[in-house]
């Protein structure tokens, strides 16, 4: 069973999702798209259906088969702290506490360009994807084995970016129990976004993990925008790539959709495994098998309960 963390009143709760949702992602997030949002295309074929290896250079401004463009900006950190194999780990879904405000995330190239209406009302399209692959890579590392929770706040809008059930505050308190908490997101479309990439968390020492994940998806400068309201806390940013063409339309369009997310989380858990020293091979993320996946007690991932995305 996957567990996830919740807040009810002032206390911390880690409730327990029954081995009913899938990585294949028959969930309320994908039911409730409009037809219309899922066709829109860009030019060219999408990544998912191409069976191109997705491990291309790493070298900053590079273009990555799947995520597009990788961060240009001088990386000025390197991880080198080790940590323990076990350590805890909780991803969030970024911008899941500030939406309908300042500071809810890209519209992504189809709706803000291309007219397409967005794949959930009342969201925006990042969190929407956001929210996907939180889970997604939650239920994969935990079907490989890894100690980690995914936390979604209570509600989707909450001003005090320090109320205790923000991601940054649940985030922080996680960080200072020796654990590791990050935030998935994706980058703003044109010209107002930079790329993949690692922001790193500044409360300690940078680690492997955060080196791992760099080495992946890219890096940010430590200071990156006079230093994030989550770094500061001790919450890494991992953008996962802009939202917007090739990588866009392969999250939208129901054929490539499935594959698309696979192939995410497997290299958000591939990084996290060699990060946390559980592993040290590296297999291109294309290569790999991707049946439904099980967890710890063997049951099929299967649906995501219609609670999950309710306030």
């Amino acid at each position: 069973m996957l567990s996830f963390l919740s807040r009810q009143g002032r206390g911390l709760v880690l409730a327990t999702l029954a081995p009913t949702f899938s990585l294949a992602l028959s969930s309320p997030f994908l039911a409730s798209a409009p037809a219309g949002a899922q066709q829109v295309r860009t030019q060219g074929t999408t990544y998912a259906s191409s069976g191109q290896n997705v491990l291309a250079s790493r070298s900053p401004g590079a273009v990555d088969p799947l995520t597009g463009v990788r961060s240009r900006m001088q990386k000025d950190w390197i991880g080198l702290r080790t940590v323990d194999p076990n350590t805890p780990i909780l991803v969030m879904a970024g911008h899941a506490d500030s939406q309908g405000i300042a500071g809810s995330g890209t519209s992504g190239e189809a709706v803000g360009v291309l007219g397409a209406a967005p794949m959930m009302q009342g969201i925006t399209d990042e969190h929407y994807w956001n929210l996907v692959l939180a889970h997604a890579v939650a239920t994969l590392g935990r079907a490989r084995g890894l100690r980690i929770d995914f936390y979604k706040p209570p509600v989707r809008t909450i001003l005090d970016p320090d109320h205790p059930g923000t991601n940054w505050s649940v985030g922080r308190q996680h960080a200072l129990s020796d654990g590791y908490a990050f935030e998935i997101h994706f980058d703003a479309y044109g010209s107002s976004g930079v790329g993949s990439g690692l922001i790193p968390p500044l409360h300690r020492p940078f680690s492997r993990i955060d080196e791992s994940l760099a080495q992946e998806f890219g890096a940010y400068p430590m200071n990156f925008r006079d230093r994030l309201g989550g770094p500061k806390r001790g919450v890494a940013i991992l953008e996962l790539g802009k939202l917007e063409g090739r990588l866009e339309a392969s999250l939208r369009d129901p054929r490539t959709r499935q594959r698309t997310v696979q192939l995410l989380a497997q290299r958000v858990v591939q990084a996290l495994e060699i990060g946390l020293g559980r592993r040290s091979d590296v297999r291109p993320a294309a290569q790999v098998s991707s049946p439904p996946a099980t967890l710890r007690n063997g049951s099929p991932v299967t649906r995501l309960p219609a609670s999950f995305v309710g306030e």
